[in-house]
């Protein structure tokens, strides 16, 4: 098992209740796959450096990961699936 660190933005207008559910459904994902989520972060509402399409303004989650190489792949291709997500960035901890 590898340490793992994701951080997601999601799309700045987004409700409380579709963040949260987001941060279920992602911590589920990682559960499926065998891992384990060590701590998770709300880094709240800021403002981007640079608009990424429309948005001015963006969620960020921070996640601590237990993941397999694999594992990681998968979840990467997942990530690209979803819509609120504007950005993200899994790196793997030495």
């Amino acid at each position: 098992m590898n340490n793992y660190d994701l951080t997601v933005v999601l799309s700045g207008g987004i409700t409380p209740a579709k963040k949260k559910a987001l941060q279920k459904k992602l911590e589920n994902l990682v559960k499926d796959m065998k891992g384990k989520v060590s701590k998770v972060d709300d880094w709240g509402e800021l403002e981007l450096s640079y608009a990424i399409g429309k948005n001015k303004t963006g969620n960020f989650l921070h996640f601590n990961l237990e993941l397999e190489a694999v594992a990681a792949k998968d979840i990467d291709k997942k990530l690209n699936l979803e819509e609120v997500i504007i950005r993200y960035l899994l790196v793997r901890k030495e």
